[in-house]
């Protein structure tokens, strides 16, 4: 079967009309998915420029939930230091009123031994207290070990080693029978100590409690970073899609009646016959 012959100018309009329809297809792609880049066929450079960056950024969103966890660790272990800090409040009370105590009036002992128990009953519950103030298994306050990444190569991590407060302290060793004022002279010097000792331990937790927020602030900032410029080399600007579109449909209007005028000047020909 012999080809269909065409006019010159008929094939150069059919060729027009589906490089037009072509370029539409594409635009089309884009106004649809929002990227000029879809595949690393549209551009092979660009596309795995993006793809690593948006790969980078998901590693680093994944360790923020390990941030927020370390600062739930110090937050729980602060909560626990604000609480024993009360109860050791109530330890100095106790031993102040005790030291109150005119050793020459009757039942004397009797009242240092009541005030004793008072003590230790109020101590138990300090190491109660902080035998619960664990989160996910770690407990910064009984000596436990927090470890926080900071970045998706694990190059970068900050540990933070607990104390053992109850041992610190040391006020285990004020509590029991007291016999005499100087005991609990001793025990209050106690106090004032472990005092000391929570006050400077609250501050290197709220210090470390800081290292890690800005650490989790920046991170945050560097996944905007990581997603806007991996944004940059594959979205498209809409507005400027649209705009071609309509260019193409109406270059596509043009082309679909220049070849219907050159049909009808083949028409015309054969009307002649």
């Amino acid at each position: 079967m012999s080809a269909i012959t065409l006019t010159a100018s008929m094939r150069s309009n059919l060729a027009s009309l589906k490089s037009i329809q072509s370029q539409m297809d594409i635009t089309q792609e884009r106004l649809s998915t929002g990227k000029k880049v879809n595949s690393a066929i549209d551009n092979a450079s660009s596309y795995y420029q993006a793809r690593a960056l948006t790969n980078r950024a998901s590693d680093l969103d994944a360790l923020l939930d390990s941030m927020g966890q370390g600062i739930q660790t110090i937050e729980a272990a602060n909560e626990g230091i604000e609480s024993v800090t009360a109860y050791v409040e109530q330890l100095k009370s106790v031993a102040e009123s005790a030291y109150a105590l005119d050793a020459t009036a009757d039942g004397y002992d009797d009242d240092l031994a009541a005030y004793a128990a008072q003590f230790d009953v109020i101590m138990g519950e300090i190491e109660a207290l902080v035998a619960d103030a664990s989160y996910q298994g770690v407990n910064l306050l009984k000596g436990g070990k927090l470890t926080v990444t900071f970045n998706e190569t694990r190059s970068n991590k900050f540990t933070i080693t607990g104390k053992d407060i109850v041992t610190e302290m040391d006020i285990e060793e004020a509590t029991g029978t007291w016999a005499s004022a100087t005991e609990v002279d001793a025990a209050i010097t106690k106090i004032a100590e472990a005092t000391d000792f929570l006050r400077s331990y609250a501050t290197e937790l709220g210090n470390n409690y800081s290292i890690i927020q800005t650490r989790q602030d920046f991170t945050e900032a560097m996944i905007d970073v990581l997603e806007t410029g991996s944004d940059n080399l594959v979205l498209a600007d809409m507005n400027e899609e649209s705009a071609n579109y309509l260019a193409l449909q109406t270059r596509q209007q043009l082309a679909i009646n220049s070849l219907s005028l050159a049909s009808q000047s083949a028409q015309a020909i054969l009307s002649l016959f």
